[in-house]
């Protein structure tokens, strides 16, 4: 891969994560908002969206589609990826071959798991069900298992 088409993708995501997120803050902008106190560990949309006195259904709808989008889009590439590494692996001549890239493989298959994992389990479940405990220790777990992960 040459460093144009390396360029390409890291300012294709980059831009799609901005437009996402700008399309994001620009809908929750308009809300008309009661408090100012965030009672959470770590500040994310739902807290926010909480804090708004008029109902706010359409940002849900929107941070819906948003999480849907970030957490199923690249599971999907990293899923399609491992496939293909794995049927490239199994084609690998030498047993002590495959056991050896398996290795490798199966580390950072853990890493990803680990990753997705704490960054995905908080917005599947319902409003009701998300209490600041639960997703606070979820978080914090995240913040600092992320790092030594890498």
């Amino acid at each position: 891969m040459n460093w144009r088409v390396c360029a390409r993708l890291a300012s294709s995501v980059c831009a799609t994560g901005f437009s996402l997120l700008l399309v994001q803050a620009v809908a929750i902008f308009r809300l008309p908002f009661c408090k100012a106190l965030i009672e959470h560990f770590f500040c994310d949309v739902q807290p926010v969206l909480d804090l708004a006195c008029a109902t706010a259904i359409i940002n849900d709808i929107l941070t819906l589609i948003i999480r849907l989008l970030v957490i199923t889009g690249p599971a999907t590439f990293l899923f399609i990826s491992y496939i293909l590494i794995i049927s490239t692996i199994l084609k690998i001549a030498s047993a002590e071959g495959r056991k050896k890239t398996f290795a490798i493989c199966a580390s950072y298959l853990t890493v990803v798991i680990v990753l997705y994992g704490c960054a995905s389990t908080p917005y599947p479940k319902p409003k009701s069900e998300n209490t600041k405990d639960d997703l606070s220790d979820l978080h914090c777990h995240h913040t600092f298992t992320k790092p030594c992960c890498v």
